[in-house]
């Protein structure tokens, strides 16, 4: 069917043709008036023309309404064009579903079959159920038509997820660290000298309330785009820092843009989220991290972590093989003991614009670079990683800068599928505390103002079971150790961590200050469990209960080597949003 005249093309020339045939009949009239004497000519030539005026603004309003009555009939026509086109594909589609009936035998068209040897009548082939082919002269969609295909948020083609979900925790601890949801297991934990030591601690949260974000876009079959926003309650003005969660005031926990192509294999990350050394639950997917499934907000010692800003390429290389490699923003942890060093030094300063002022910053020269391969074979989950990282100080007016880093592995076992996992993983190395949820120190100074790497290992061990859908159980182990790492000038003067020279005789005497306590070693067993009261449509509600037990030891130094220890439990009533 050909297309009607667009209605603006009729319009015109019915337009110019009524003013060409005022033009001509203007004249005509005039003459007419002016012959006649006695009359005003002017008068009458005004009241002419008021009359051709008139007569063409009515003929225009006609052509107008007419040609609206068309424009209107055409565009009826178009989408009922439209709509027979789509019922013919809608046909068609069903058509090509339905099952093909069996082939029938022959029987020369019309009529009772043939007699063997019988010429077979001529066939008739039949036209019932088959469609034209569909036309391509329809118009297309109008544009807001189309983009609303895309679906997503507001038609953009992006996926929205909001998910997160609301806690109400209540916290128990044998000694009092003064402390919300997430604890500390290095420091705060106290010797006899301190009154908290024989004070337990009670205190309810809803600090640990989580609301996440997740925008996806597909953007071709082999390109993905995603952006992902997660953020609670666990920060104070005066502890924000960025050393290994980053705790600024409103607490961002993560926050980073994804870029995935599927035809080369190839993942770019940017933003903050979890160091490439966490355990992943299966190759390095953003949000597949082995988080323990502790209530308390520091998670469990001996567990590999921060949330830091950083870049990460991933490469799978084959088969459930990866490869991985990040730069991660730096941060140190400095021991700087009770004496200065013997030169002017300058090894952090306190936060400047946007940073804590009443936080220690220190003075890095590169990022942290992480590099990870994993394996993903028929069975279980394996990792090799290391890092390498450099700290610097500024002593007897020179830069100082020295080298850390190590390695480790991990891997993930279902002993039992879906049921009973295992899960083992380590970090070793010279300068890796940050790395660990204690918080050991990564470097020490020395006399000189130089720098000096703490060795140091974490490690962690635990069994996860889902005995139902609606339970969830675990246990964990985890040890975290630093190495001695001291130095003495004269005999007498000591520096550096663990220094046998440091004074502990007051640790066990409470209101004594003689208790250097430099942490050499931290070990935990932790365990508890989910339960979901309610699975379905309005969400899930969720109990949970955890216990741990804590023991804390100090370097040698005079006066002994004295030990501590913390139970803590917790209770928690969480509730998830439908997805």
């Amino acid at each position: 069917m050909m297309a009607p005249q667009l209605p603006i093309r009729i319009l015109g020339d019915r337009f110019a043709l009524a003013i060409g045939l005022g033009c001509a009949v203007l004249p005509v009239p005039v003459l007419a008036q002016t012959a006649v004497p006695g009359d005003d000519p002017i008068k009458e030539l005004q009241n002419e023309i008021r009359n051709v005026q008139k007569h063409h603004e009515t003929e225009i309003r006609n052509v107008q309404k007419h040609y609206e009555t068309e424009i209107r009939n055409i565009q009826k026509q178009h989408d009922t064009e439209i709509r027979n086109l789509q019922r013919q594909l809608d046909d068609l589609k069903a058509a090509q579903a339905a099952p093909k009936p069996a082939p029938v035998p022959p029987t020369g068209g019309l009529g009772p079959p043939t007699a063997p040897g019988a010429p077979a009548p001529l066939q008739i082939p039949s036209t019932a159920g088959v469609l034209p082919p569909p036309s391509t002269r329809g118009a297309p969609p109008p544009p807001a038509v189309a983009e609303a295909k895309r679906g997503g948020w507001l038609a953009s083609g992006i996926d929205l997820t909001l998910g997160g979900y609301i806690e109400a925790a209540s916290i128990y601890r044998t000694r009092n660290e003064t402390a919300d949801i997430s604890s500390n297991f290095n420091t705060a934990i106290p010797f006899p000298n301190s009154p908290n030591y024989h004070l337990t601690e009670l205190r309810f949260s809803a600090h640990q309330t989580r609301l996440d974000l997740l925008g996806q876009a597909k953007v071709d079959l082999d390109t993905a785009l995603a952006g992902y926003v997660e953020t609670d309650f666990q920060s104070a003005p005066a502890d924000s820092n960025s050393i290994e969660s980053n705790s600024y005031t409103p607490r961002l926990r993560q926050a980073y843009a994804t870029l995935d192509r599927s035809d080369l294999g190839l993942h770019l990350l940017g933003g903050q989220t979890y160091t490439l050394l966490t355990l992943f639950n299966h190759d390095m997917t953003p949000r597949q991290e082995d988080i323990p499934l502790t209530i308390d907000g520091q998670y469990v010692v001996g567990f590999t972590w921060t949330r830091n800003p950083q870049f990460r390429v991933v490469k799978d290389l084959d088969e459930g093989v990866s490869v991985g490699f990040s730069l991660e923003s730096p941060q140190a942890l400095i021991f700087n003991g009770p004496n200065a060093p013997l030169v002017p030094t300058t090894v952090s300063n306190p936060g400047g614009n946007h940073l804590n002022p009443l936080a220690q910053y220190s003075t890095d020269i590169a990022p942290d670079m992480v590099a990870k391969v994993s394996f993903d074979p028929s069975w279980g989950h394996y990792e090799l990683y290391g890092i390498g990282r450099l700290f610097r100080s500024r002593a007897a007016f020179a830069n100082r800068t020295i080298w850390g880093g190590g390695g480790g592995a991990g891997a993930i076992l279902p002993l039992i599928p879906k049921q009973l996992d295992f899960q083992a993983d380590f970090l070793y190395g010279d300068g890796i505390g940050r790395y660990g949820t204690s918080q050991l120190p990564d470097v020490a100074i020395k006399p000189t103002g130089i720098l000096a790497p703490v060795p140091g290992l974490q490690a962690l061990v635990g069994l996860i079971g889902h005995p139902t859908d609606a339970l969830d159980l675990y246990i964990y182990g985890g040890l975290e150790q630093a190495g001695q790492t001291s130095f003495t000038v004269g005999g007498t003067l000591p520096f550096g961590y663990g220094n046998p020279l440091y004074d502990n005789s007051g640790c066990l005497h409470e209101g004594s200050a003689l208790c250097a306590e430099n942490t050499s070693r931290v070990w935990q067993v932790a365990g508890g469990a989910w339960y979901s009261l309610y699975n379905g449509s309005y969400g899930t509600l969720r109990i949970g209960a955890q216990g741990s037990y804590t023991r804390r030891y100090i370097f040698n130094g005079i006066g002994g080597s004295p030990s501590t220890d913390e139970g803590m439990f917790f209770t928690s009533l969480r509730y998830y949003p439908p997805p």
